[in-house]
């Protein structure tokens, strides 16, 4: 599928980040629909142009920043990165999602993606500190949230909504400092 160029937020080695928009809206609901069992229990995703509209709409309004992980050279969707609940001034924090093609599993293109949305979070939005909630039976987001440099922090029972029901989930979060460590 042909990807209609728009700015990138951030470019690495074998990926770039595109922000969200109209134009891509097919490419994205093409995504969900070749991944939908391979996402699912873990998270949910919308089909619904409505629920599109407003995910542009919060983007623009800076509640939150998604980020679609691209892969340079072919421009397939990899990836969904979402900052969430971004929060600025003394608190500067926000919380993050994400999920992959389950084709690009265990290539390390999501954890380019990642970092790249790190550097973004930290160095452009100016965020002190992000956040996972992960669900404890979730081990692939685990070990990957661990391999970043995510720190666990806590357990929430019943923290968010999933599907139909709430589920419990595991704080994992790194700060500015320590993603600067990194380098």
């Amino acid at each position: 599928m042909q990807i209609i160029p728009a700015k990138r937020l951030m470019t690495g080695d074998r990926v770039h980040i595109l922000p969200p928009s109209s134009a891509l809206k097919s490419v994205y609901f093409s995504f969900i629909e070749e991944n939908i069992h391979y996402h699912q229990p873990w998270v949910f995703l919308s089909l619904s142009e409505l629920h599109y509209k407003y995910y542009i709409k919060a983007n623009k309004e800076g509640t939150s920043r998604g980020c679609f992980i691209f892969h340079n050279e072919t421009k397939e969707l990899i990836g969904v990165i979402n900052i969430n609940n971004i929060m600025l001034g003394p608190v500067s924090s926000a919380s993050l999602g994400y999920y992959n093609a389950e084709k690009f599993s265990k290539t390390g293109l999501m954890s380019e993606g990642m970092l790249l949305v790190l550097d973004y979070a930290f160095q452009i939005l100016k965020l002190n500190r992000i956040e996972a909630n992960i669900q404890p039976d979730n081990i692939a987001s685990l070990i990957f949230a661990k391999k970043i440099g995510f720190q666990k922090e806590g357990f929430s029972p019943k923290y968010l909504k999933i599907g139909d029901e709430f589920k419990d989930h595991e704080r994992w979060a790194i700060l500015k400092d320590d993603f600067d460590k990194r380098s």
